[in-house]
């Protein structure tokens, strides 16, 4: 699975068509400024290739300051903040809502699940 697995979001419109096309989404949501985003984006790109499944699972990455409406739609204050959607809708993954910061245990953790969530949901449709 290549660099399909990660979409470079530039609106709200456009995350929302993620949405409406694969079950699930993880989303970065950074900014070119900040350091720890530098330091995470290397995992969060190898966890897409790892488990990103076109139509179920979606890995996105929205700067901040590009996508000023999706930041404000889901109320992003900090960076890095990672937010998990299914159908759409956010939801909360390995019991947390939200990873805020550089936290690749957490991140990890939170990829493996939805990708176990969507190979089930792969092998049903």
């Amino acid at each position: 699975m290549g660099g399909e697995n990660l979409h470079h979001i530039n609106s709200l419109a456009e995350l929302q068509s993620l949405f409406a096309s694969n079950t699930y989404v993880a989303v970065d949501f950074y900014a070119d400024w900040c350091g720890p985003c530098k330091v995470i984006a290397p995992h969060y790109e190898s966890l897409a290739k790892q488990h990103g499944a076109p139509g179920f699972l979606a890995f996105a990455k929205v700067n901040v300051d590009t996508a000023q409406d999706a930041a404000r739609a889901f109320g992003v204050t900090a960076m890095p903040t990672f937010l998990f959607f299914k159908e759409g809708r956010q939801v909360a993954v390995n019991g947390q809502a939200a990873i805020r910061g550089a936290d690749p245990r957490s991140l990890s953790a939170a990829a493996e699940k939805l990708g176990g969530l969507a190979k089930k949901r792969m092998a049903e449709a």
